[in-house]
């Protein structure tokens, strides 16, 4: 029952886009409020049917229905209740299917909330949107259907998700935030494309584009985050970020996205950078494609990748379709990407962000290359090549490091001029602060000359962001308002540029946790019989004994670590291996004891002689905690960038200094 009325669900979907699409375009062109109307109708249809196919999946992993194929391949009755709902998408028709939940319902937001501002753009928007759709209603429907009957016999029972997607809670969260911002990035390029389709790329269609672009970028930027997180916490290497291909395939529409959401500033402050803006827009969607097609198509080797799949050759088909339909309609249109205004040089606000995003389109094509000449080099040359963390520190570093060093110049420069002795006035200002925090970073830390260099771009850049957010409250202040009060109100006028500043806040704190816990690491391994104890920095480990906890699911190893710290009692930590019926090897589960300066990470290598000797790995890693709050006040911050001004407000108490487009 459940795979006819999955099947049937699907097929709903797919009919609404193939009718709902030309219907867009086709009032998009004619301006027809009829064809619209029946868009909107078809669109928000597509995202119900969505929605009602996966929650009959959900229905179906929770009755253990192993006559679906895809809960027969992914499910189990052993499998906790939470684990069974978040298995939709642990494997690659699952994940597919939940695809098309999150297009579905970003595209019912757009049906439902853009109805003023955006109307002569709207059929043209839903148009690509719904084409779009049809494209992963197909996948669904058909090479990726996960509701296709099981052949017979039906098991009794099936083997469970991912052991990987068992270990830790974030598995909860990482996909379907990484998804909300992969998927997400649809919505800017279908209005991209609309604007190009109308030849009109004015402040109608940039106010809205903006916030719709925002939103995903948040929920990328947390997704990456917490896939970080995950990997710190259940692969037991250690570390965050291994530049692997599938973590790179989530990073590059990351730094395309911030690099247009720039350029729309400047496009809407100054009538400039308007080629920039929708390229970069364009661009976006085409690398979570492209990242798609790596994730799903089995050319990568990695944690984070599917198998083997035929639907990798179909990815590869759409992208090439999605960039002839980008380059023709960017050769048609190419007249109404010329700029209305001029950039005034390169000491100017406009000019910084010009470099900004020359630095950021850069990284993006070192990350890029880097991803893909394996794959190029085994495709044509059939040759193993790989390409490690040495080359993307050795290229991205420095361009990362210029990055950080423009975030301190670009907010400190005015808009509109390129005046040299303005700029070096307001440049040299900074100048103590990046001094001082050079030499505490060197205190604490090392004398080491990048070190120092950090330190100081950290300072500088922190003053630049500081002293540009409270510019609308001291100017509040000197005409007699309370500075809390002046805060409080050029807040609320403009949530926007505050939300700006906020965000380069939390890039700075997690610049500087990376380059911290990335140089200053203390290792330490061994075997250890009871009562035997591993040093590591100032810490010893003391092994006490190992228990065996049975699970439905697994069998976990749980040896218990005494810690002191200069000779304080801490407490104990609790490494872990887990033990899966369908895995041959064990999975660890590491230990960590978090504090505000650094991290201590345990991992259990090895039980051995029946739990008297263990193998230890110990980690001290500093500032790692750092990160992960880096990353919640950007997106905290860019969710200040989504809010409009309250009307009233805004209107009684508007600051010439508090300009939302201004940071």
């Amino acid at each position: 029952m459940y795979s006819t009325l999955g099947q049937a669900l699907v097929l709903v979907a797919l009919l609404c886009c193939c009718v709902g699409a030309p219907l867009g375009f086709a009032a998009g062109a004619r301006e027809s409020a009829t064809a619209l109307r029946w868009t909107r109708r078809l669109a928000i249809g597509f995202g119900i049917a969505m929605l009602a196919a996966n929650l009959v999946m959900e229905v179906a992993l929770l009755q253990r229905d192993f006559s679906v194929s895809y809960v027969a391949q992914v499910g189990s009755t052993a499998t906790p209740t939470v684990i069974t709902i978040v298995s939709l998408w642990s494997s690659l028709e699952g994940s597919i299917l939940f695809w098309g939940l999150v297009l579905g319902l970003y595209t019912i937001a757009i049906t439902v909330l853009q109805r003023r501002g955006h109307d002569e753009y709207l059929g043209y928007t839903l148009g690509v949107v719904l084409a779009v759709g049809i494209f992963f209603s197909y996948l669904i429907a058909g090479p990726a259907n996960p509701f296709a009957p099981t052949p017979p016999p039906v098991p009794a029972e099936g083997p469970g998700p991912n052991p990987l997607l068992q270990n830790h809670w974030l598995m909860i969260w990482h996909p379907p935030t990484l998804y909300l911002g992969y998927v997400g990035m649809t919505i800017p390029f279908a209005m991209a494309m609309a604007a190009l389709l109308r030849g009109q790329l004015g402040a109608t269609w940039l106010r809205p584009l903006r916030r719709w672009l925002l939103v995903p970028t948040a929920f990328l930027t947390l997704g990456l985050m917490l896939g970080g997180w995950w990997s710190y916490e259940v692969l037991g290497w250690g570390g965050y970020w291994a530049w692997d291909p599938v973590e790179n395939a989530s990073f590059l529409p990351w730094l395309t996205a911030i690099a247009a959401l720039h350029s729309a500033i400047v496009q809407q402050r100054k009538g400039t950078l308007k080629a920039w803006t929708v390229i970069l827009i364009l661009v976006t969607f085409l690398l979570t494609i492209l990242g798609t097609f790596l994730t799903r198509s089995g050319v990568v080797n990695s944690v984070h990748s599917f198998t083997q799949s035929p639907i990798g050759p179909l990815f590869l088909v759409f992208l090439a379709l999605c960039m002839v339909a980008v380059v023709v309609l960017l050769a048609l249109r190419i007249d109404t990407l010329s700029s209305s205004g001029r950039t005034s040089g390169l000491a100017s606000r406009e000019g910084s962000f010009l470099l900004n995003n020359l630095i950021l389109v850069s990284i993006m094509f070192t990350v890029l290359v880097g991803t893909l000449f394996p794959i190029a080099a085994e495709a044509v040359r059939g040759v193993k090549v790989s390409v490690g963390e040495p080359y993307f520190n050795r290229m991205s570093v420095p361009l990362f490091l210029a990055l950080l060093l423009l975030m301190g110049i670009g907010p400190a420069l005015p808009w509109g001029t390129s005046d040299p002795r303005l700029a070096r006035k307001v440049l040299l200002r900074p100048l103590p602060s990046g001094l001082v925090a050079a030499v505490l970073f060197g205190l604490v830390f090392s004398w080491q000359p990048m070190t120092v260099f950090v330190g100081f771009l950290v300072g500088y850049t922190l003053w630049v962001t500081a002293d540009q957010a409270l510019r609308p409250a001291r100017a509040r202040a000197s005409r007699g308002e309370s500075l809390p009060t002046a805060a409080v109100r050029s807040s609320l006028v403009a949530p926007q540029r505050l939300g700006a500043y906020v965000v380069h806040f939390g890039v700075v704190m997690t610049f500087a946790a990376v380059a911290i816990s990335s140089q200053f690491q203390t290792e330490a391994e061994g075997t250890l019989r009871r009562g035997e104890s591993l040093q590591v920095a100032d810490y010893s480990l003391a092994y006490q004994d190992v228990q065996v906890i049975q699970e439905p699911h697994l069998a976990r190893q749980l040896a218990t670590i005494e810690v002191r710290r200069d000779g304080e009692l801490l407490g104990t930590l609790d490494p872990s291996l887990n033990f899966y019926p369908t895995q041959r090897e064990p999975l660890g589960t590491p230990s960590v004891l978090t504090s505000a300066t650094h991290d201590l990470y345990l991992t259990l290598m090895n039980v051995r002689q029946g739990g008297d000797t263990i193998g230890l790995r110990a980690i001290v890693t500093p500032a790692v905690v750092w990160i992960w709050v880096g990353v919640v006040v950007m997106v905290v911050g860019t969710t200040l960038c989504v809010l409009p001004a309250p009307l009233p407000l805004a209107r009684r108490h508007r600051d010439p200094v508090a300009e939302p487009a201004e940071a």
